[in-house]
């Protein structure tokens, strides 16, 4: 399998799709360019794996929390008769916690030839409809659809915005698990 590594400049889907290009064909084939769709820079691709489907290593980001707290500075002075001669003082101190640290994860992905512009299309309109676009339906994988991916993903455990395989299963753009090819080839 062709592994790339992309830099922050690059564009993810015609590296997915020029991997899986040269897997399938050699690497003489030529990939035609696709809508262009920015990732992170940390994102790389594999070609199709033995069943037919691409993968993606993305980087899922930290999530870093302030946490405020009441400090002591000097404590309340009390009279010999119990009253308070002076209440006591506090501060209060922020700081910045990491309650999740920053991973690469690995899932699969449809490959970059079933993803065209009618593909994105109807990935918009089922993100549209279950609440999390509210773009214009253009057919292409904008910053905006990205985030509407991202968003839909998050609740099933999967920060990233590249579509998964199971995320465009349950959005009803792919409909059954890609079948094992079996030894000799045949699915």
């Amino acid at each position: 399998m062709k592994r790339s590594h992309l830099n922050s400049g690059l564009v993810l889907v015609a590296l997915v799709l020029a991997a899986c290009n040269v897997a399938a064909n050699g690497p003489q084939a030529e990939a035609p360019a696709p809508a262009p769709a920015p990732a992170g820079p940390e994102a790389r691709s594999e070609g199709p794996g033995a069943a037919g489907f691409c993968q993606v290593t993305d980087i899922t980001p930290a999530v870093i929390e302030s946490v405020s707290e009441q400090e002591l500075v000097a404590p309340a002075v009390v009279n010999p008769d119990g009253t308070i001669a002076s209440p006591a003082r506090y501060r209060t101190v922020t700081r910045q916690v990491i309650t999740r640290k920053r991973q690469e994860i690995t899932f699969r992905t449809p490959c970059p030839e079933v993803m065209d512009t009618a593909f994105i299309a109807s990935l918009q309109r089922a993100l549209k409809a279950r609440g999390f676009y509210t773009g214009p339906t253009t057919g292409r994988l904008d910053e905006a659809t990205r985030r509407a991916i991202r968003s839909f993903q998050v609740q099933y455990g999967l920060d990233s915005a590249i579509l998964s395989l199971d995320s465009a299963r349950r959005l009803g753009l792919v409909v059954a698990e890609i079948a094992e090819e079996s030894p000799d080839g045949r699915t």
